[in-house]
């Protein structure tokens, strides 16, 4: 009997450090830092299909989107604070449940629009630098396997070529944009955020679904700040393959790379 007991001892105490470990790491996930994998070009360049970050879920405070599958008890939000313009942030899609990630561009109150591919924030265009190219393979990338946008008509395994600028928000931070080609949402109506809501945009301008589009034609539209999830400071892995088991194809030059 003792050695039944023993070995009774032993799986139980396995269960519980299984049990205690998803805890801890399912309180970890909910309070501090969520994994989110880049499935799609619509940031580039600044984040890539295959980059690997942890999302900072203080940033902004908690909703019921905090929690996977939506769990948290909160009906609207607490510890909350406001994203600041040029964020990359990570939040649940109001209509469709997905997670998306975006940069916020227009805070509650602001005038958005485009004009001939320019951001316009309150009547005032922003900054724009022309900054050369962006070349990629073109070839399906990650494990949805998708092609990237290009300037033209490119073969399998061409240059797929994008034009690149610097773009500089009121408050004076920059980032890259992307720009491949003369589409609808160059040119837009102007946008008045509501208050409690963000407007946000991808820097792969052309291949974004972002808030330019209606949430009744599968865009993002305003998002309101219980959505948010959190904010994305560093890429922390980064793949170009189908899986980061493919260690030849770790993008290296990109482990850590501050956003």
């Amino acid at each position: 009997m003792a050695k039944k007991d023993t070995a009774k001892d032993g799986i139980g105490e396995t269960i519980k450090t299984v049990v205690y470990a998803l805890l801890i790491a399912g309180v970890f996930r909910t309070l501090f830092f969520q994994p989110f994998w880049i499935p799609s070009g619509s940031m580039k360049d600044t984040l890539l299909v295959g980059d690997f970050l942890f999302v900072n879920k203080m940033a902004y405070g908690y909703s019921q989107y905090s929690c996977p599958f939506s769990a948290c008890p909160i009906p609207d939000r607490i510890f909350g604070s406001e994203p600041e313009r040029g964020d990359i942030v990570v939040f649940r899609h109001p209509v469709n449940n997905s997670d998306f990630i975006k940069r916020v561009v227009g805070m509650p109150g602001d005038r958005i629009q485009m004009k001939n591919a320019v951001l316009h924030i309150n009547d005032t265009p922003v900054g724009i630098e022309a900054a050369g190219e962006f070349v990629e393979v073109f070839e399906p990338q990650g494990p949805q396997k998708r092609l990237p946008a290009c300037k033209g008509s490119v073969g399998l395994g061409a240059d797929c070529i994008k034009d690149k600028y610097i773009e500089t928000l009121p408050d004076g931070s920059s980032h890259s944009i992307l720009d491949v080609r003369v589409s609808s949402a160059d040119n837009t109506p102007v946008y008045t955020v509501p208050e409690g809501n963000y407007f946000f945009m991808g820097d792969n301008r052309d291949n974004s679904s972002d808030s330019r589009f209606p949430q009744s034609l599968g865009g993002v539209g305003f998002v309101p700040a219980k959505y948010l999830i959190g904010r994305a400071d560093r890429v922390i892995f980064s793949s170009q393959g189908r899986s980061m088991l493919f260690f030849w194809t770790w993008r290296a030059d990109r482990f850590f790379k501050k956003l």
